[in-house]
């Protein structure tokens, strides 16, 4: 009887043979068991996966793979193998989610003409159903190059003296001349609703554009517009206007311009995105410019509406479905 022999039929009669089965089967949870249990007290402990340790991980378990082969060879205490996939997995899923979103950050950045910040990136996130916070969006645009377009940086000096005379009046460079802009905004929902550009400032200037904004929102109510004290809005046009489409003016204190502080961050705005970005050549030129950023951006797409307020969407179907007044 040789010694194989022997061992063959220790093998075969250790155990029943309708037992085995079930006991294999037990084995195997108990296996799967401890390996769930020590993943689970891995990732209760970060600090043993950061950042920092990952490439400890990764040299620690090639040089043991070297040596040992494929064997389940254990880093500190912990199997290697194991630590390395759990490290991996997350940062690969992290990895690709950050490409993505970055793209969609970079496509509502260039539709907003590359002057959107984070939070309004943000905003534009949530809106498509993506789930991130504005940290994440911050960071992810400032990896990407991503930045908002601000002012320009006020130059040292003495700032004193009399207020702006015009505070819904705005004047725009161009090469034949100034062109001046009259904007009238909705104080509800921040949207530009009537505007009018000419070459000089004249009455007509600020009636063609309040004369816009009536046929926009057509006010079956009085109406009160704020304006600063400006001799185009002392004049006897202006007050036949307003009396004739029962529209209450409210004028400013001389030197307070709180009444019409949101015409000037308008104003702003559309300085600071569109006219300081581009050298027009003409008037009819910086004309199509004003309606573009107005009519194409500002009023559709630009997000100037606080949270919690309507969307310029959905204020708008309001407006047409019953108009109160501008």
């Amino acid at each position: 009887m040789s010694q194989h022999s022997l061992y063959a039929w220790k093998r075969q009669f250790a155990q029943r043979p309708e037992e085995g089965s079930k006991d294999v089967e037990i084995r195997q949870l108990k296996r799967e068991l401890l390996r769930v249990t020590e993943e689970r007290d891995i990732l209760k402990k970060p600090p043993r996966i950061s950042p920092g340790m990952q490439s400890e991980i990764r040299v620690r378990y090639r040089a043991s793979h070297a040596v040992f082969g494929a064997r389940n060879v254990r880093v500190s205490a912990h199997p290697a193998q194991r630590l390395l996939r759990l490290v991996e997995e997350p940062a690969e899923q992290t990895a690709k989610e950050d490409v993505r979103q970055t793209q969609l950050i970079r496509h509502a950045w260039e539709e907003s003409g590359k002057v959107y910040g984070y939070r309004k990136l943000h905003d534009d996130l949530l809106d498509q159903g993506e789930t991130c916070c504005p940290n994440r969006v911050a960071r992810l645009a400032s990896l990407a190059g991503i930045e908002a377009r601000i002012g320009y940086k006020r130059r040292p000096g003495s700032y004193g003296g009399k207020p702006s005379g015009v505070v819904d009046i705005t004047y725009i460079r161009t090469q034949e001349g100034f062109a001046y802009l009259a904007v009238v905004i909705d104080l509800y929902s921040r949207r530009v609703v009537g505007w009018s550009m000419q070459n000089r400032q004249t009455t007509d200037l600020v009636l063609q554009a309040l004369l816009m904004a009536v046929w926009r929102r057509k006010p079956k109510s009085t109406v009160l517009i704020h304006s600063d004290q400006g001799s185009q809005f002392a004049s006897m046009e202006w007050a036949s206007f307003l009396k004739a489409h029962n529209l209450e003016h409210s004028m400013s204190r001389r030197g307070n311009c709180h009444d019409n502080a949101v015409v000037e961050s308008f104003f702003n705005l559309l300085k600071r995105e569109r006219i300081r970005r581009r050298a027009y050549r003409s008037r009819d030129e910086a004309r199509q410019g004003v309606f573009d950023y107005i009519e194409m951006f500002y009023n559709p797409i630009r997000k100037h509406v606080r949270n919690g307020m309507l969307s310029p969407v959905e204020f708008e179907r309001q407006q047409m479905m019953s108009t109160e007044g501008v």
